[in-house]
């Protein structure tokens, strides 16, 4: 497959899988760690921070969107071919169980990408315990260059 990406999509696969969470910004600033990533799935994973909990201490509700978008999009760019990009353009979560301390893990699955837009799934559950906090589903443009 990688033979089809283009350059700077395989640059920041090759990065992610070298440098793990400092291959990208966002993903430094939250403290994202890289799990596996491939063939259209990805999971990642982050540690619960004080500052990031809401004014009662529950997990602000945005960390789990972002959590789960940034999986979502990494297994998608594991399918991409030469010359694509992604932009989200619709998402929705739901909020099973909200969380105050521990690890977090993220997955993300490919449902189907066509030419002009993909479906992805994402789920954020307790990495101890299995609980799931949310689910997510997700449409992304894929755009030519």
């Amino acid at each position: 497959m990688r033979a089809y990406l283009n350059s700077s999509l395989m640059r920041y696969l090759d990065a992610i899988a070298e440098r793990g969470r400092d291959a990208n910004p966002f993903f430094r600033m939250m403290g994202v760690n890289i799990g596996r990533f491939g063939d259209g799935k990805a999971e990642i994973s982050m540690d619960i921070r004080p500052e990031m909990q809401n004014g009662v201490g529950w997990l602000q509700g945005g960390m789990f969107v972002a959590l789960a978008d940034e999986a979502m999009a990494l297994a998608l760019y594991t399918v991409l071919e030469e010359g694509e990009g992604i932009a989200t353009v619709s998402e929705s979560t739901s909020f099973l169980k909200g969380a105050r301390e521990g690890r977090l893990i993220a997955t993300g699955r490919v449902v189907k990408k066509g030419r002009r837009i993909a479906f992805t799934e994402g789920e954020v559950r307790d990495a101890g315990s299995g609980t799931v906090y949310a689910r997510t589903s997700a449409a992304f443009v894929v755009t030519k260059a």
